[in-house]
């Protein structure tokens, strides 16, 4: 089938395009190139433009009339970016997004699986959350994907659009073939900063936040190697239509996560395992927006999707220092 990706030069969904690809898929791209690269397209069918320009979705769908589904990853992503700049985040996340859903249901393309997160969760005892679990994003950035969210439900409510939301909990690694990975010069992702400080880009790495209610102090995350993640959103539109007749909803939201918790100090010290040495290490305050965290309850995603993750946090390790040491190949920069 073919399946529209918006946000597909980025890190997620060249992953995402690769997967489909790998499955017997056709990824159809539409990106802006604000912040993914060019390179990530090479070789597939892609539109450059605004996700919010309807006649650009009207051309993109008159050539490609059989598009099955549109999974939507199109966002600004960096947590501390969206406090200093709330009005770029909800402009371009939320306005658009909104643009988009609507020219969609429109034009006669209602299946929408939707690129969520689970920084909107609060945080609750023992950290382990479920779809139900209580909500309470810290952000501008989680708030833009707390309202997508809302209004994806309220439209599949009143539309023919139906959705499904994947809340993402923390990607990591590279596409295992080498062909896409984190492509940013200075990245916000923690495991990227690891690989920077392991070869020797920024002089250490910082742990930003002691005094977290968990186990060592450090924030507590449900790490998923970026290529199960794609592999989800495979299995989401492969399945779409039977996942909605299940539940009998027109709109669901699934959890894809590792079904683990790991600090970040746990985290380090399991890359430095990988690495093979320590690396520097300082440890600062908390960073504003940040959460103490959360790991992911992932039955759902298993009942629906019949999916869940294969690769380990030093599957994640392991691709992401091949990437670091080959993007340069592939990119051009390092």
């Amino acid at each position: 089938m073919k399946v529209l990706i918006t946000g597909g030069a980025g890190y997620i969904g060249s992953t995402v395009a690769s997967a489909l690809e790998d499955t017997g898929h056709t990824p159809i791209i539409l990106d802006s190139l604000v912040t993914g690269p060019r390179e990530f397209v090479r070789g597939r069918v892609f539109y450059e433009g605004d996700i919010a320009d309807r006649g650009l979705l009207e051309r993109l769908f008159r050539q490609h009339p059989d598009i099955y589904a549109t999974i939507h990853c199109a966002a600004l992503i960096v947590v501390p970016e969206s406090v200093e700049q709330p009005y770029l985040y909800y402009r371009e996340n939320v306005c658009k997004s909104l643009e988009l859903f609507k020219n969609l249901e429109e034009l006669g393309y209602p299946r929408v699986v939707f690129s969520s997160s689970a920084s909107i969760y609060d945080t609750v005892p023992g950290f382990r959350v479920t779809e139900d679990s209580p909500l309470k994003p810290n952000s501008p950035y989680a708030r833009t994907k707390y309202m997508m969210e809302m209004v994806l439900e309220d439209l599949a409510r009143a539309t023919r659009l139906r959705g499904i939301a994947l809340r993402y909990f923390n990607p990591i690694g590279a596409d295992p073939q080498m062909r896409s990975g984190l492509h940013v010069r200075e990245p916000s992702h923690v495991l990227g900063r690891l690989v920077d400080t392991a070869l020797g880009k920024i002089p250490y790495f910082q742990i930003t936040g002691t005094d977290y209610p968990t186990r060592d102090g450090t924030g507590i995350r449900d790490y998923i190697h970026v290529w199960d993640l794609a592999m989800a959103h495979v299995r989401a539109v492969e399945r779409f239509d039977e996942a909605l007749a299940k539940t009998g909803n027109p709109y669901e939201v699934i959890n894809l996560g590792s079904g683990h918790g790991n600090t970040v100090k746990e985290l380090v010290s399991a890359f430095e395992n990988v690495w093979g040495s320590p690396i520097n290490k300082r440890e600062a305050p908390r960073r504003p927006g940040d959460a103490a965290g959360a790991y992911a309850n992932a039955d759902k995603a298993w009942e629906l999707l019949g999916w869940k993750t294969e690769l380990s946090l030093e599957d994640g390790i392991h691709t992401a220092l091949e990437w670091g040491k080959r993007r340069k190949e592939v990119l051009g920069y390092v």
